[in-house]
């Protein structure tokens, strides 16, 4: 009787403390993203590396993936192939924040073999509007403007597609 008092209390003590962690790990998530905005995407465009004027606005009546990264940044890279990937069959507009100018990112992208849609932000500001304090960070916008998902952190292509096609279809 002992013995499967035992294993009873082991078995809620490993669940209170696996509780404790998802509620650890989803306050972070929540504190990291506080300052993120949501509800309507503000304006959003700038330079591409062909020096074209590009807009959110462009996408307009489309969800779109609006993804800012960094050079710099070894997490990003770790998501580059899914985004390089994702902008094939969706529509993807990203930003490279504090990354350099024009040239210095068209040698990255032609380094990496990466073909999407890029925006220059060397000061930050573009990625200061989105209240993105860190990178990468993703935002789902919908057809009409609104942000229907966003996310901080290494996001899978399949975490990200999945979030495109909910944002379409709801």
């Amino acid at each position: 009787m002992s013995e499967t008092r035992s294993k009873r209390r082991r078995w809620i003590v490993w669940g209170v403390e696996i509780l404790f962690f998802i509620v650890l790990f989803l306050a972070i998530k929540a504190w990291v993203q506080r300052d993120m905005i949501s509800g309507e995407a503000p304006a959003l465009s700038g330079y591409d590396l062909n020096g074209e004027l590009v807009s959110l606005a462009d996408f307009r009546g489309q969800t779109v993936l609006v993804h800012f990264w960094a050079t710099w940044c070894r997490i990003c890279q770790l998501e580059q192939g899914s985004i390089e990937t994702l902008s094939h069959s969706w529509p993807v507009l990203t930003i490279a924040t504090q990354s350099g100018n024009a040239q210095e990112l068209r040698e990255h992208m032609a380094a990496n073999g990466l073909t999407h849609t890029v925006i220059v932000d060397a000061d930050g500001r573009l990625a200061a509007n989105y209240g993105v304090r860190g990178v990468p960070a993703s935002f789902v916008v919908d057809g009409n403007g609104e942000i229907r998902f966003r996310e901080t952190g290494f996001t899978t292509g399949w975490g990200l597609r999945t979030r495109l096609w909910l944002a379409r279809v709801l």
